[in-house]
């Protein structure tokens, strides 16, 4: 086992640091862990929150990916994360149950709920840091900021979501 983690030390150490919230493993991190987190019994709104963010990081690999293929056309970019983070019910199809309420002045489901506030979190939450980012200079204020802002508002939004009651999400008992 200490051989594995000195290996995989070396391997994360001899490559260039950069920081993005939409890395590869990042993003395979945050899927599995969606499931394992229901398995685990965590409420489906703080599954739903980071299923949002998840499906915000998709939506931004799909916008890298059309624009390698050069691919343009009007409301590109909003269409291709409407439809990223839209695929939710995909992810959980036959696991949950579309049992829609009223949360503050809307009519939805609990977990699309979460979800859509998930998405839109972490999407400005990257926008913030833009923002910070050219307020410095253009420089971030400390390593890894592009990838600490985002997750630190979708973790906060969670603690929101565990401790007041905003919707009427229940532990993922029995999946």
């Amino acid at each position: 086992m200490l051989k594995l983690f000195t290996l995989l030390t070396a391997l994360f150490m001899s490559g260039q640091a950069s920081a993005n919230p939409a890395c590869p493993v990042c993003t395979i991190a945050i899927g599995a862990s969606l499931s394992i987190a229901r398995k685990m019994g965590v409420d489906d709104c703080i599954v739903g929150i980071w299923a949002g963010a998840f499906l915000a990081i998709i939506g931004y690999w799909l916008i890298r990916w059309f624009d390698k293929k050069n691919w343009q056309f009007r409301f590109r970019n909003p269409l291709l994360m409407i439809l990223s983070v839209g695929s939710i019910g995909f992810m959980y199809l036959g696991e949950l149950h579309y049992d829609p309420s009223v949360i503050g002045i809307f009519y939805l489901d609990s977990f699309l709920f979460a979800t859509i506030l998930g998405a839109l979190t972490f999407i400005g939450a990257m926008h913030f840091y833009e923002w910070m980012k050219y307020q410095n200079g253009g420089h971030a204020h400390f390593p890894f900021e592009k990838v600490v802002v985002p997750l630190l508002a979708v973790f906060i939004l969670s603690l929101i979501f565990n401790y007041l009651p905003i919707c009427n999400c229940h532990a993922a008992v029995g999946v």
